[in-house]
C-alpha cells in the first residue's frame, strides 16, 4: 500500500471516527430521560466503528487497540500494573464510602440499575455477563472512543470527554444525591481505564481491570452488604 493510499485511508478513518462518537454522544444524551434505555446502544455503535475504522485504516495488527498476542508485553509497560489495579481498591473505597453517607439506599441503586443486565441469582451466567459487559464497554469508549479519538485530538480531551460520556450512561432514575455519588465514582474509574489504555495501548489490559473491578465489587455486596 503505497504512501497516498495509508492517507486516504487515515482520513477515512477519521471521519468514521467523528460520526462514530458523535452517534455514541447523541445516544447517550437520552440519559436526561433517566429511564430511557437508548443510550445502550451506544456501547454497541462503539464496538462497530472500532471494527469499521480498523478495517477502513487497515491497521497492522501490532498497532490495533485491541491486541491479544502482546498481552504480557503491554502488562508489563510502565505503571500499568499499578493502575490496572487501583479500580479493585476504588471499588471499595465508594462502596464503604457510599454506604456511609447513604446507607444501604446506594447499593440497593447500584443493584438496581444493573438487574436489568446482569443476573444476580445466577452465579454462572453472571460471571459471563460481567466479562462480556466489560470487553464490549471497553472496546467502544477506550478502544474506539478513546483510542481512535486520540488520533484527532490530545489524550486528555479524549479521556475527559469519552468518560462524561461513558459515566451520563450510567445515570438512572433514583434520589439526586445517590445518582449523582454513583455516576461520578464510575467517572474516576473510567479516567482510571483510559489511563490504562494510554499505558498499554491495548483495551484487552483495561478490560482485565474492568472485570476485576466488577468482580471485587459485587464479592463485597454480596458478602458485606
Amino acid at each position: 500500500m503505497n504512501g497516498q493510499q495509508v492517507i486516504e485511508n487515515n482520513k477515512k478513518s477519521v471521519v468514521l471516527t467523528v460520526i462514530g462518537v458523535t452517534i455514541m454522544i447523541l445516544l447517550t444524551a437520552t440519559k436526561v430521560v433517566p429511564s430511557s434505555k437508548i443510550a445502550g446502544y451506544s456501547v454497541f455503535v462503539g464496538i462497530a466503528f472500532f471494527f469499521i475504522t480498523e478495517a477502513v485504516a487497515k491497521t497492522p495488527n501490532a498497532e490495533s487497540g485491541l491486541r491479544f498476542k502482546t498481552i504480557l508485553e503491554d502488562i508489563k509497560k510502565p505503571g500499568v500494573i499499578a493502575w490496572a489495579l487501583l479500580p479493585s481498591v476504588s471499588g471499595i473505597v465508594t462502596l464503604v464510602t457510599g454506604n456511609l453517607i447513604f446507607g444501604g439506599e446506594f447499593v440497593d441503586h447500584v443493584m438496581g440499575r444493573t438487574s436489568s443486565n446482569l443476573s444476580f441469582d445466577k452465579t454462572a451466567l453472571l460471571i459471563g455477563q460481567v466479562i462480556v459487559t466489560a470487553f464490549g464497554e471497553e472496546i467502544a469508549y477506550r478502544g474506539f472512543f478513546l483510542g481512535k479519538g486520540m488520533k484527532i485530538f490530545p489524550f486528555w480531551i479524549c479521556a475527559v470527554v469519552s468518560s462524561l460520556t461513558f459515566a451520563a450512561g450510567h445515570i438512572s432514575a433514583g434520589n439526586k444525591g445517590v445518582v449523582l455519588y454513583d455516576v461520578a465514582a464510575v467517572l474516576i474509574d473510567s479516567l482510571i481505564f483510559s489511563v490504562i489504555y494510554h499505558k498499554s495501548g491495548n483495551c484487552v489490559i483495561s478490560t482485565f481491570s474492568h472485570i476485576l473491578g466488577n468482580a471485587i465489587s459485587l464479592a463485597a455486596v454480596f458478602a458485606f452488604f
